[in-house]
Parts: C-alpha cells; structure tokens; sequence
C-alpha cells in the first residue's frame, strides 16, 4: 500500500520554480489548447492565448515566484444532468488560470498519484473508466454479488475548504503553493454580472479540480482498504462488494457514519442502495447475472443516447446537413469508443433500428447481425496518401435509399459508393473512418437527401 509522506521543506523550497520552468509552461499551453473550453469572466479565448502569454510571461512567472498571483472569478454555468435530475453547475475558469492550474497539476500530480489507492481510477493518468468497470466485473465474477452504491451528494459543491487544504499542507510545504491553491480555491463566482464568495466546494472546470477531488476522497480509499473491502472508485462514484445482502446493509451504515462525520460529505439516501449489480449501473454500465457476468448497457445510458440522437436530428436546429452529420458522427465516435466495449451485442441490435425520419434525415445504426452480412472493405491508397474505399461485391443489401438515389458518399473520407437501384450497399468501416469511428453515408437525391449511420 503506498505511503502518504508529506514534503520537507528542503525538498518543496523549488516547487513554484518547477511550475515556471519552460518545459513544463509549453506542456501546459499545449494541453490548455488542446482541451480548448470556453472564455473565462474576462473573454479571453484559448486562440489568445499564446499571444498573451508571449507579452507578459515573464511578469506571470514573478508573481507566481513571489506569490503574489491572484486568480479571477470562475464564470457559472448550468447544464442539465443526465435523467432530468436538476442542474449540474460548472466553473469556468479563465483561459490564463487554466493555463496556471494545469502548469501546477503537472508538477503535483506525478508526486502525488503515486501514493493514492489503486482502487481509485478515476481522472488518474494511465487510468479510465473502463478499467474501473472491469475491475467491478471482476469482483461480481468472485463472488461478491451484491453491491453498495453510495452517491455523495453535490460531492463538489460541499467539499470543505478548510479540510481540503489542510489535505494539501499534508503533502506540500512550500507555502507559496499553498497560497495559490487557496487563491484558486476562493477566487469566488461570477453569477448575472455580480462575483460572489465561496466557503465551500469546487467549481467543476479547472484542471486542478479533479486532483484536489482524490485528495480528499482519498481518506475514504484508506477506511475502505483499512477495512478490507473489496470496492471500486471512479470520482465521486463508489462502490462496495460483498458477499451478501445483509453485509450490504451492515456496511451501508457504517460507511455513511464515516462520511458523514469524518468527511463532513452528505450521502444521498435516495440514490444509494443495497442491491444485485444487474440493478444498479457505474459509470454506465450494468451486469448479467450469470455465474460469470457480462457487461452490458444500463438502461438509462441507451434512453440517453437515443434522446441525444432525437436532439441532434430534429427539424428545428437550423443548421446545414453537413453540419449535422459531423456532430452526429462525432458522438458515434466517442459513444461507440465506450460502450462498445459491452458484451450483450443484443443490446446494440436494439439501438440498431431505424429512427423517425426527421428534417430529411435518417439515422440508422446497424448492430453486429447486419455487419455479419456485409462485405468485406479493401483500403487503397488514394491521391496525396489519403485512403480510399473500395468495396468487394455486396453480400447484402439494406433497402435504404429512396428513389432517385444516384450514388452514395462518406462524409468522414473520400468513399464513395453506387447505388444499386433502390439499394445502397452496407460496407464495413475502414481505418479512412479511424480506428473507433462509423461509417457515415449521405445519399445524394435529386430530391432530398438521408443520412444512414451505422456502427462499425
């Protein structure tokens, strides 16, 4: 189990300097730039940047080394959760403080990431959540067959501050970074113009959040490991596996004590459970109750994803077919990237039928009996090195195309296909639609034009 060792002084004198060495500034610009977001209270964009940074870098740097940098107030934003359950409030940071942040993160996180449990797998590097899953799967797989589902509630909107930094000054004695981390901490919100205090939680948004997020949650991987359970963490999501429902219950209690008087957190009551895995869902997935369980979709994640495809397809959006076909297919990417990784193929045949015609577009997604019955694709390479697809005879035929459908072509590479008549080929994906991405077809029509989308 690893240690927690807080830093002598000695060793810490340098850490503000590590944040301002070059290397580590260029690493941090890069991924500030490549996560993009939205502008902070002051406008600024991620384009602006670098520019900005070039003017008055090195005035930056001194008042990191001095301690004298002071953060602005986040912007509030809202967004619905998932399932209608309110609204989830986000703090966006401004593009410079982002940039501080992930500065400070890449100098934190390799010294403390090693020390936190190895249950924890949530925002860690070389960590995801399908590990956390498969971890989970592997406990039902043991035996453990029952689970207790704790959800903190507004986990990071009532973390204290007080505890969270005396968490820090555990590990860091540099007091100039546990200035700044206190300063990121109560630099206050920006709500309908008016900036506003805070004495607890953390805005959802910055780079430093999630860090500061498994350095508290931290002491519940220790009780829980203190206590030889069998559990899996991903964030704020937590669960316990055991071998009966009655235990269940007997560690329900006891750890909501825990979090409740050690912690100072809130358990949700109404959101926590004893029950069988097949019941509950982490981190959108479920399991069989087999004698050796499969993972497979939970319920709420496929109403999800068909409510997401119900949005992005409606006739009121006002924006180009193109337009829409890549932000669909930008979803499917990632959707697909995910929960692919199922085992119940049954359950992607279901998504696999055809939606409502919406605004002259269909979306379809074939599940793995119609990509059974395909052809098989041969990748050429065409003009300038990019890949074009040819397709050997078609096995099968999906009756898709309309009447007046001449040809049909990829929008996400250079494919293109005939149209048989009424019919257009259904054809596997190929590396032109990279390694996790659909094959997306637009039918050209003299009269209109339909989007098929199938997996891959």
């Amino acid at each position: 189990m690893a240690k927690r060792k807080s830093e002598s002084l000695a060793g810490t004198e340098r850490r503000m300097e590590e944040v301002c060495e070059l290397e580590n500034c260029k690493q941090a610009l890069q991924r500030v730039k490549a996560n993009k977001g939205s502008p902070g209270v002051d406008g600024m964009t991620v384009d602006e940047l670098s520019e900005y940074r070039k003017q008055h870098g090195l005035k930056i740097g001194e008042q990191l080394r001095s301690g004298t940098y002071q953060p602005q107030p986040v912007r509030r934003v809202e967004i619905p959760k998932p399932e209608g359950s309110g609204m989830r409030k986000l703090g966006i940071p401004c593009v410079l403080d982002r940039f501080v942040q992930q500065a400070v993160l890449q100098v934190l996180q390799k010294r403390w990431d090693p020390t936190f449990s190895e249950p924890s797998h949530g925002f860690r590097p070389g960590r995801s959540a399908k590990q956390a899953v498969h971890k989970a799967q592997q406990y039902i797989a043991e035996g453990y067959r029952w689970v207790v589902d704790f959800d903190l509630e507004k986990f990071f909107d009532r973390v204290n501050h007080d505890r969270r930094l005396a968490a820090v000054a555990e590990r860091v004695a540099d007091k100039r970074m546990l200035k700044l981390i206190r300063a990121f901490l109560k630099a206050g919100v920006m709500e309908d113009r008016l900036v506003r205090a805070v004495d607890e939680g953390t805005p959802q948004g910055g780079p430093l959040s999630p860090l500061l997020s498994n350095l508290v949650l931290d002491d519940l991987d220790r009780e829980l490991e203190r206590r030889g359970h069998r559990f899996v963490r991903y964030a704020d999501d937590c669960n316990v596996y055991v071998g009966s429902e009655r235990a269940g219950q007997r560690v329900m209690e006891s750890v909501t004590r825990f979090i409740t008087h050690q912690l100072k957190l809130k358990v949700n009551q109404t959101k926590s459970a004893v029950a069988r895995p097949g019941r509950r869902k982490f981190l959108g997935f479920s399991f069989t109750g087999e004698r050796e369980p499969r993972r497979r979709i939970a319920p709420k994640a496929s109403a999800r994803f068909k409510e997401r495809i119900r949005e992005q397809t409606r006739r009121t959006r006002g924006i180009s077919l193109t337009q829409m076909v890549t932000q669909i297919a930008t979803y499917l990417r990632g959707w697909l990237g995910y929960f692919g990784d199922c085992q119940t193929p049954s359950v992607l045949q279901t998504l696999a039928t055809p939606s409502t015609p919406v605004g002259g577009v269909e979306a379809m997604e074939t599940g793995t009996d119609a990509l059974s019955r395909t052809s098989q694709t041969e990748c050429e390479p065409g003009p300038g090195g990019a890949n074009r697809r040819q397709s050997s005879r078609p096995v099968a035929h999906r009756q898709l195309a309309r009447s007046g459908h001449r040809s049909a072509e990829c929008l996400l590479c250079p494919a293109r296909t005939p149209a048989y008549g009424r019919a257009v080929s259904l054809i596997r994906r190929t590396a032109g639609c990279g390694p996790a991405g659909p094959v997306v077809w637009q039918v050209v029509s003299r009269r209109r034009a339909s989007v098929m989308l199938y997996e891959r």
